[in-house]
C-alpha cells in the first residue's frame, strides 16, 4: 500500500493515529476482510463459476438470498437464522475494537445517532433512487442472460418470516456499509490513497461477494459501491447509507413476498 516510494512504508499519512503504520493498516484490512466479506467475496466467485459450468442458463438457475436452513423444522429455523446473523455482525464488533484500539471509534465513521433526521432523509433518497434503477438493472441483465434468477427469500410462510427479513435487511445494512463504505475508506485515507482509487476498491469488493448471482449482480452492486463510496467521502457519515442499503433490503425481502407470482414482469 506504499503509493510514494519515497516514503517509508511504516508512515502513515493523512492525519492516521501515532502508531497505526501502512503495515499494520495491510495486515488489518487481510485480517478484518479475510474473516467476513472478503471471504464472502471468495465464496461467491467459486459459485458463480458452478453456475457457469451447469447445464443450465444462468437465468433458469435460482440465487436464494435467504433460505430455510431447517426445512420443517421452524424452531430450529428460526434459532438458526438468529445466530446467522449474530454471527455475521461479528466482524462489526471486531471494526469497533481496532478502530478504540487507534484511538478512534464507530463515531469516526459516522456510525452514531448524532444526525438521525438528515440520515434517515439521505438514506430514504438514497434507497428510493438506487432501489429502483437496481430493479431495471436486474431485469435487464437476467433477460440478457448474464443473472441468475435472484430469488430474495424461501422462508416458511411462519409468524417470525417477516421479523427475520427485516433483521437480515439491517445486518446487511450494517456489515456491508460499516466495513466496505466507512472502514475500508477510512483506513485507504490514511494511507493517503487517492479518493477514486479507494472508491474502486471498496466498489469491486461490494460487487465480487454479490457475483453469486451472476455477472449482472456483480456490476450493479460495482455501481452502487461507486454512488456510496463517493458519498460517504463527502458526508463522512456511513449512517446514511447503513439506512438505504437496509431499506432497498426490505422492500426487496418483504415485497418480493407480496408481489411473488401476482405479476409476469419480475422474473
Amino acid at each position: 500500500m506504499n503509493d510514494d516510494p519515497s516514503r517509508p512504508a511504516a508512515t502513515v499519512v493523512g492525519g492516521g493515529p501515532a502508531g497505526l503504520t501502512r503495515r499494520l493498516i495491510a495486515a488489518e484490512l487481510v485480517v478484518v476482510f479475510g474473516v467476513s466479506l472478503g471471504a464472502s467475496a471468495l465464496i461467491a466467485l467459486i459459485r458463480f463459476i458452478g453456475a457457469l459450468t451447469a447445464p443450465d442458463e444462468l437465468p433458469g438457475q435460482r440465487a436464494v438470498v435467504v433460505g430455510s436452513l431447517a426445512p420443517g423444522r421452524p424452531w430450529l429455523d428460526l434459532a438458526l437464522h438468529v445466530a446467522s446473523i449474530l454471527i455475521n455482525l461479528a466482524p462489526v464488533g471486531l471494526v469497533a475494537y481496532l478502530l478504540v484500539r487507534s484511538g478512534e471509534s464507530l463515531r469516526t465513521l459516522g456510525v452514531d445517532a448524532r444526525e438521525p433526521g438528515r440520515d434517515l432523509a439521505r438514506g430514504a433518497v438514497l434507497a428510493a433512487a438506487i432501489g429502483g434503477s437496481g430493479l431495471v438493472f436486474y431485469i435487464a441483465a437476467v433477460r440478457s442472460g448474464i443473472n441468475l434468477t435472484v430469488v430474495p427469500d424461501t422462508l416458511p410462510d411462519v409468524w417470525w418470516r417477516v421479523p427475520v427479513l427485516l433483521a437480515e435487511a439491517a445486518q446487511n445494512g450494517v456489515l456491508e456499509e460499516v466495513l466496505v463504505a466507512g472502514y475500508l475508506l477510512h483506513r485507504l485515507a490514511q494511507c493517503g490513497w487517492h479518493p477514486w482509487r479507494a472508491v474502486a476498491v471498496s466498489a469491486v469488493l461490494r460487487g465480487s461477494y454479490h457475483f453469486y448471482q451472476g455477472l449482472g449482480g456483480f456490476l450493479g452492486n460495482v455501481a452502487m459501491g461507486v454512488v456510496f463510496g463517493r458519498l460517504y467521502q463527502r458526508w463522512g457519515r456511513a449512517m446514511p447509507l447503513v439506512v438505504a442499503h437496509t431499506l432497498i433490503d426490505v422492500v426487496a425481502f418483504v415485497g418480493y413476498g407480496l408481489v411473488r407470482g401476482k405479476v409476469d414482469w419480475l422474473p
